[in-house]
């Protein structure tokens, strides 16, 4: 059965879709913006400070779902320049240690609100 997951502790989904959403031991998180949730703002402006965002928006995700980082199996990095890899994958290594999850990352024509930096999770039990 499906189980929608929200919490606070993230930024509101930005449209008609759901923070993640979880089915048969799986958790499919939406794409996290670098959005402070307290003040519904991407308030970093660099691309490692908007990723240590969006992956702290991640954890909550798992965290209200009963999950943690260790469970994601795949992440999915859409970048707004692949310029910004080098900084994003620091903050990325610093979140997964060296239990490194399946990853794929892109270079985008724009993502929502400006932002540099957007991650999307899988994570299964």
């Amino acid at each position: 059965m499906k189980k929608i997951i929200s919490t606070e502790n993230a930024p509101a989904a930005i449209g008609p879709y759901s923070q993640a959403v979880e089915i048969n031991g799986t958790l499919y998180v939406s794409g996290q913006l670098p959005i402070d949730p307290a003040t519904g703002k991407i308030e970093e402006s660099s691309a490692s400070g908007q990723a240590k965002q969006a992956l702290k928006n991640v954890g909550a995700i798992l965290e209200a779902a009963g999950y943690d980082y260790s469970d994601v199996v795949k992440s999915t990095v859409y970048l707004s320049d692949m310029s910004l890899f080098a900084e994003m994958n620091a903050e990325y290594g610093k979140v997964y240690g060296s239990a490194f999850p399946a990853r794929s990352a892109y270079a985008v024509k724009a993502l929502p609100m400006g932002a540099l930096v957007e991650v999307e999770t899988i994570a299964a039990k």
